[in-house]
């Protein structure tokens, strides 16, 4: 028996030791996760015992983020744009980095409202993940039809499964595959919790696409924090220069997008140029930056 005042100091003093950047914040995330309460409730029970049982559990958790595992991974939730996402090791997990991403999207779709009449209602959400982008767009702009893609069966029945919690079933259509080419599969029998079609341009095409694509550096992957090293290599590796993804949705971007219609990217800020470059090259014009909350740019979009 412990007072959970005293469990949550010693997985703070833990995590410290650990060099955790956050110890007091994240032991009181997974004390609070144990406890099925709030972080706000704990200091008001902070005289409260909580069982053997219940130590035992918040110390394997706090063991788990002492090596370096994700806060949600471990307690398997994110929350993003005021929505809660299931995660695991299958996704990335949703950073604030990529609302940059979301908010370019809603401000380019607002353009062209009065409800997108000068192009269509269909975005395409390539490397979908947990689903966060197409979610969030479909959740604050309903009228959209959203499409979303990504190579890992895994990954994407993630995506589906936050789907039909946040919005209900059959609000976002989902397709197993490397990128466009998911478009172009034939939906298969073995795989009956991922709805697909078999289409193919001109007749759909898209007002807008949107990706978060893998964008690190091969080489620099193992650089990163034992965090970030813990999240699916699928969903980081961008190659030798990190572009290798970049480049291929680039190219293929314009065969889906209708007259008028943007590509957005999130990638690096040493990337931006480059993508610049590419974006020119391919025909994409009004190549346009966004800044995240540190300032730094994070987007970059055209229209063709």
């Amino acid at each position: 028996m412990m007072l959970i005042r005293e469990a949550y100091a010693q997985g703070s003093a833990d995590l410290k030791f650990s060099e955790i950047p956050t110890p007091a914040l994240d032991a009181s995330i997974l004390l609070a996760h144990v406890l099925k309460t709030d972080r706000t409730s704990l200091v008001a029970k902070g005289m409260d015992t909580i069982s053997a049982k219940t130590c035992e559990k918040f110390c394997s958790l706090v063991e788990r983020r002492a090596l370096g595992e994700c806060i949600a991974y471990i307690i398997g939730k994110k929350e993003f744009r005021g929505l809660e996402f299931e995660v695991n090791k299958s996704v990335l997990v949703p950073r604030p980095d990529t609302e940059t991403l979301v908010e370019a999207a809603i401000s380019t779709l607002s353009t062209n409202l009065h409800g997108f009449s000068q192009i269509n209602n269909k975005v395409l959400d390539l490397c979908t993940g947990s689903g966060a982008i197409a979610i969030s767009l479909k959740n604050e702009l309903p009228e959209l039809e959203i499409h979303a893609t990504d190579i890992s069966l895994e990954t994407l029945q993630t995506a589906q499964k936050n789907s039909e919690k946040l919005l209900g079933k059959n609000k976002i259509h989902f397709y197993l595959g490397d990128l466009f080419n998911a478009l172009l599969t034939p939906h298969s029998s073995s795989l009956p919790s991922v709805s697909s079609a078999s289409f193919a341009p001109p007749r759909e095409l898209f007002s807008l696409i949107v990706s978060n694509p893998p964008y690190i550096p091969s080489a620099q992957i193992e650089t990163l924090s034992a965090e970030v090293r813990n999240e699916p290599r699928i969903a980081l590796d961008g190659g030798d220069d990190g572009l290798e993804i970049i480049r291929r949705i680039i190219d293929d971007a314009p065969n889906y997008l209708a007259s008028g219609g943007r590509l957005l990217l999130e990638a690096s800020p040493e990337q931006m140029e480059e993508v610049s470059h590419l974006l020119e090259k391919r025909g994409f014009k009004s190549i346009q930056l966004n800044k995240d909350l540190s300032g730094a740019d994070r987007v970059i979009g055209g229209k063709i």
